[in-house]
This record gives C-alpha cells, sequence and structure tokens, in this order.
C-alpha cells in the first residue's frame, strides 16, 4: 500500500510538472504569435523622437531603434526622423509630427502578404517607394485627416496643416478654386489643409469629394475632407528641409549616419 501511494504521489508530481512546462510553451507560443512584425529602424535622427507601443508603453528612441508595426511616432518641434524600412523604402518626418504605422507586413518570398497602411495624425513627411512600392502599389496607403494617398512608385511629400496651425486669415498662398491671385506672393505659413508635391513617379489622392491624380512636379492642396483635391499651380510654400544628410542614402536599415549621433541610440521606456 505504501509503494503504491508512493506511486500514486510521483505520478501526480510528474503530471503537474509536465501541465506546467506545456503551460510555459503556450504562454511562449502565443507571446511570439502576437508579437509585431519590425517594420524597419530610426536611420537618421536629428532630435528626440518617441514610440507610443501598441502596449501602451512610450519609448524614447535613438539611431537604429526598431520600429514595429503598430507604433505612433512623435517627433519633436526640432526633430527629423527617418525610418527605413525592411522592404528599402524611406520615410522621413518632419518636426511636430505624429504618424502611425497601422500595418506593415513584408515578407520578399510572399509577395501576396504586403501591407503598408500609414496613418498621418498632424505634420509632414517625405515617403520614398521600396520594394513594395513597386511590386504591389495597391497594397501601399497612407491615411489623413482630409484624404487617402495611393502610389504608383512615388517620391512625394505631404503636409497637413491644422486649423490652429495656419497662417493669418487673408495670408493664404492658395485661393479656394487651388490658384494664385495675381501676383501674390507665397505666405510663411501654408492655409488649413493637406499640401502635397510629387517629386518622382505619381500619386492618387482620394476624399469624399473624389480622387486626383499627381503627376512628378505637380503641387496639390485638399481643403478638407469632403472637398476635392486640387492641382496648385506652383510651389504654395511647401517647405522640407531635413539636414543634408537625409538627402544621401542610409545604406540599408539600421545604417547610422556617420556622425556622433551613433551614441544616441538608446532605447528609454517611459511608462
Amino acid at each position: 500500500m505504501k509503494n503504491q501511494l508512493q506511486k500514486c504521489t510521483a505520478t501526480k508530481l510528474y503530471q503537474r510538472a509536465l501541465g506546467a512546462l506545456l503551460f510555459a510553451a503556450l504562454c511562449v507560443t502565443g507571446n511570439a504569435a502576437w508579437a509585431a512584425q519590425v517594420a524597419g529602424v530610426v536611420a537618421r535622427l536629428s532630435g528626440p523622437l518617441m514610440a507610443k507601443k501598441a502596449d501602451g508603453s512610450v519609448k524614447v528612441l535613438g539611431l537604429k531603434s526598431e520600429i514595429e508595426s503598430g507604433d505612433t511616432l512623435v517627433s519633436e518641434k526640432n526633430t527629423y526622423a527617418q525610418i527605413k524600412f525592411i522592404d528599402n523604402s524611406e520615410i522621413t518626418l518632419r518636426p511636430g509630427t505624429t504618424f502611425k504605422v497601422e500595418n506593415f507586413a513584408f515578407d520578399e518570398g510572399k509577395p501576396e502578404n504586403d501591407s503598408a497602411s500609414y496613418s498621418l495624425v498632424k505634420g509632414g513627411l517625405r515617403s520614398i517607394t521600396g520594394l513594395m512600392g513597386k511590386r504591389n502599389k495597391e497594397k501601399f496607403s497612407l491615411k489623413t485627416p482630409n484624404a487617402t494617398i495611393g502610389i504608383r512608385g512615388t517620391t512625394f511629400i505631404v503636409h497637413y496643416v491644422s486649423s490652429t496651425d495656419a497662417a493669418p486669415q487673408g495670408k493664404s498662398p492658395v485661393a479656394p478654386q487651388g490658384k494664385l491671385p495675381a501676383g501674390a506672393a507665397p505666405a510663411q505659413l501654408l492655409p488649413p489643409g493637406l499640401h502635397l508635391s510629387v517629386s518622382d513617379g505619381a500619386i492618387i489622392v482620394t476624399n469624399n469629394g473624389g480622387s486626383l491624380g499627381f503627376q512628378a512636379g505637380q503641387f496639390g492642396y485638399v481643403p478638407n475632407l469632403n472637398q476635392a483635391p486640387l492641382i496648385v499651380p506652383g510651389n504654395p510654400n511647401i517647405q522640407f528641409l531635413p539636414p543634408p544628410a537625409f538627402n544621401t542614402s542610409s545604406g540599408g536599415p539600421g545604417a547610422g549616419n556617420g556622425t556622433s549621433q551613433e551614441s544616441a541610440a538608446v532605447d528609454c521606456v517611459v511608462r
């Protein structure tokens, strides 16, 4: 009887241990399954950059910090930040920008699973197409408060100006019809709305008012979500002036700029 009790106790202990191991394995598998894909890295940086993670935590990013699908990036008022994505595309944020990587998925061997969905909440950026944008143009979308932008193999700049950031009344460089008044000089500040320029390729801009394509060398303006996009005859003073190093090749994901900024590669979690 004593031997039977010992065997029974040993069996129960073994079952409990095995159950604990299986539970731990399931937890690890579950965490791996839910982990967001690394979308890219911070390739160049001129000031503070924050990332709001999907789990609610906040990180201060540095050079070579990883960017994940689901991250919301916030650049400070003097910060330009260049993100190099794993498909070799680039997005450079201007100062005072809030930008979300809503859904990013890329596998070079599985183009059918491509996805690049972004959201510009405020501020502006420059986008340079990578491999995904060349093989699956329809999988790219950039949402803004006034319109959604699709690409046709492209380099373009967008700048969203809210009513609180706009030029004083009467100083708008863009008339309601999207044309500059005769003899008018561009104002120092842009009027409320979405402003854009295309330097290579083409984009299509869509909102509740309709859709309009823009080619290389063209400028555009979208007053609000319900007014159709407009072609502007000249640059309405869209300014995008990152440091000179931002306009050279970053050498792929994780590459720094070869300056003392390398020492700023810090990941700091803020809770």
